[in-house]
C-alpha cells in the first residue's frame, strides 16, 4: 500500500491512531499521527505521534519509559483510521493507568 495516501490534505494532514495491546486485544489509547510521526514508528519500530495541543512530535514514553514496540500496524477499510498493535512496557496512559479508556458513561 501507498503510505501517501493516509495524509491527504484533506484530512489535515492527520490520521487518528488507535492502539491495542497485541497479545490482549486491549484498548489503550487514541493519539494521532502525521506522515513524520508514521515513518519514524516504521523506521525505529517505536510508536510516535503527533500532538495537536503542543504542535510536535512525540515518542510514546521517551520520558517515562513507558514505550509501545509496534507488532503490526492496520488500516481501515477507508484507510482513515490505523490501528497500531504493541506490547506496551508500563501503563499506556498519562493518569497511570494502564489504558486511558476506565471512565464510564453507562454499564
Amino acid at each position: 500500500m501507498d503510505n501517501r495516501n493516509l495524509f491527504q490534505k484533506e484530512k489535515q494532514g492527520l490520521i487518528p491512531a488507535i492502539v491495542q495491546d497485541y497479545e490482549t486485544r486491549e484498548v489503550l489509547m487514541l493519539a494521532y499521527m502525521n506522515e513524520e510521526s508514521f515513518n519514524l514508528t516504521l523506521e525505529t519500530g517505536f510508536t510516535h505521534f503527533f500532538s495537536r495541543s503542543r504542535n510536535c512530535l512525540w515518542k510514546k514514553g521517551e520520558t517515562t519509559g513507558h514505550v509501545q514496540l509496534v507488532k503490526e500496524i492496520i488500516t481501515d477499510c477507508d484507510n482513515d483510521t490505523l490501528l497500531i498493535l504493541v506490547n506496551q512496557t508500563g501503563v499506556a496512559c498519562h493518569t497511570g493507568s494502564r489504558t486511558c479508556f476506565f471512565n464510564s458513561i453507562k454499564k
